[in-house]
């Protein structure tokens, strides 16, 4: 058993975000953007109609996901009017990415506020919630750590269900610094 742990351990492992990488995650924009296509290639159009943000501003932060590898263009196709239209798709990088200790402030910042972004979309009685309090020592913290790794890195693994219908989850580990 402790073999079949450790090779999970590995699995879970994410390597550091480059300087470059961090910092194109570290924008609420970018985020939602990278959640937007994480199962549909869109085009920059389409983005900036369902985020309501000006098309050449939208275009700005697609390239950069483009450009550090978060966004892939797909097949280009034309649009109503025969314009050339390119939709991206997100490659999934972003979840194999550590980007603490990158030197770049502001990518957890940029998390909560894609996240309220979100949130704020949606009838929040539909949304369960649940905080917890704890006191936990090194050795337990690391198992809630990897306990909460483990289940997300299963259901990231899985096979997407195309009836299925979209979810997302935000998990926040933090210390408690109101209770000390």
């Amino acid at each position: 058993m402790p073999l079949e742990k450790d090779s999970r351990a590995a699995e879970r492992h994410r390597r550091p975000a480059t300087e470059e990488e961090a910092r194109a995650l570290a924008s609420s924009l970018r985020l939602r953007i990278l959640r937007l296509c994480l199962d549909r290639a869109l085009t920059n159009k389409e983005i900036a109609a369902r985020l309501e943000t000006n098309p050449a501003t939208t275009l700005h932060h697609v390239r950069k996901l483009v450009a550090t590898g978060f966004l892939a263009p797909q097949e280009e196709r034309r649009g109503a009017r025969g314009a050339r239209e390119v939709p991206y798709l997100a490659t999934g990088k972003s979840w194999t990415l550590d980007v603490h200790g990158s030197g770049v402030s502001g990518g957890g910042a940029a998390m909560i506020e894609a996240f309220l972004d979100e949130v704020r979309l949606v009838d929040t009685d539909l949304a369960p919630f649940a905080r917890l309090g704890l006191r936990l020592s090194e050795p337990e913290l690391d198992e809630l750590r990897d306990r909460l790794d483990e289940i997300l890195n299963d259901f990231r693994a899985r096979e997407l269900d195309p009836a299925g219908r979209p979810y997302s989850i935000f998990v926040a580990l933090y210390p408690d610094v109101s209770r000390e």
